[in-house]
């Protein structure tokens, strides 16, 4: 193999072959991060919803999951690209289209970040519910309401036991990432293709982006088992050895 043509000028745009690579690591790690942070945050409240007595929540909350994790994340990037500015007001989608800046980029996100979602609310759900019905009666006979029950108890602990979980989430929305490509977003893997096409070096740029690839993985895995040490619950799921 011969990597040297990574620092010969790139076809356009300036630069090198490498940079194409940087920058496709860059936006990789945007559009993956920014997805995390919709996914979590929006997964923890669908999570939640789906434990409570209260009959519509739970029902708007399982609707939610059901619908989304089961359309495929190629579909989702399309809806979210192709179809959404349709389907709001004409200002507004009219602004998406062509006012928004980076409309692809915004579009992966939420797409990714919305069906990841559905998966993240499963593994909160999943969180809470493992835990003893008796720890939370002993929390309402001390006189805690309930969101007190679930912001003191319930929350932290199904957070600690669900962090193996979340942490193959983590890891596989940076590999869904990838699918991005397909609306414009020019992501580590989209780079490397559109390098290959330029220089026929097909088996060296493909490597190197898995190589990159095992990387940010390794270290999301390094990473997230040190906070496993730290929060650990002797007894329950994720308490390591």
């Amino acid at each position: 193999m011969d990597f040297g043509f990574l620092s010969q000028p790139a076809f356009s745009g300036g630069g090198t072959y490498f940079d194409w690579v940087i920058t496709g690591i860059k936006w990789t790690m945007l559009v993956s991060l920014c997805a995390w942070v919709i996914a979590f945050t929006v997964g923890s409240v669908l999570g939640v919803m789906r434990t409570t007595k209260v009959v519509w929540l739970k029902g708007l909350a399982t609707v939610y999951v059901e619908l989304f994790r089961n359309i495929p994340l190629l579909v989702h990037m399309f809806i979210w690209y192709f179809v959404m500015p349709e389907l709001v007001p004409k200002s507004l989608g009219l602004w998406m289209k062509q006012g928004m800046p980076m409309p692809e980029f915004w579009s992966a996100v939420f797409a990714l970040g919305f069906y990841t979602a559905s998966r993240v609310a499963e593994q909160v759900r999943s969180g809470i519910e493992s835990i003893p019905r008796g720890q939370t009666h002993a929390a309402l006979a001390t006189g805690l309401t309930m969101p007190q029950v679930y912001r003191y108890l319930l929350l932290p602990m199904g957070y600690r036991i669900v962090v193996p979980p979340l942490t193959s989430e983590f890891l596989t929305i940076f590999k869904n990432s990838s699918v991005a490509l397909t609306i414009g977003v020019l992501e580590l893997t989209a780079q490397a293709r559109t390098i290959s096409e330029y220089t026929f070096r097909t088996f060296e740029i493909f490597t190197l982006a898995t190589v990159v690839y095992v990387v940010i993985t390794l270290a999301v895995v390094v990473i997230m088992q040190f906070v496993e040490t730290k929060i650990r619950v002797p007894g329950y799921i994720g308490t390591g050895r």
